[in-house]
């Protein structure tokens, strides 16, 4: 047999297939017949943590405490680069495109 093409929704001459829908069987779950709670595994209660105490220190965020950068220029399209010295600063502002 070859290869179908198109919707398995219609027919090979066009037309739309009747859709025919199965009705999906109902079980009740989670609630035996003979009990009115609910059905509750067997496993032991947890309590959550009560103590609002900090597990770690705060970590402080990272901070260039050197004297070899001087600055940060801006070379092309918001591209940043540390600058050096003012060699470097006077050659960065001369430049283009």
């Amino acid at each position: 047999m070859g290869m179908i093409y198109g919707s398995m929704g219609y027919t090979i001459s066009g037309r739309k297939k009747k859709v025919t829908r199965r009705k999906a069987k109902v079980y009740a779950r989670g609630v035996p017949e003979n009990s009115s709670q609910p059905y509750r595994r067997e496993t032991p209660n947890y309590p959550s943590c009560t103590s609002t105490a900090g597990v770690a220190a705060r970590v402080e965020s990272p901070r260039y405490t050197g004297t070899l950068v001087k600055g940060i220029g801006t070379m092309h399209k918001s591209n940043a680069v540390p600058i050096i010295d003012e060699q470097q600063m006077k050659e960065l502002a001369s430049m283009r495109r």
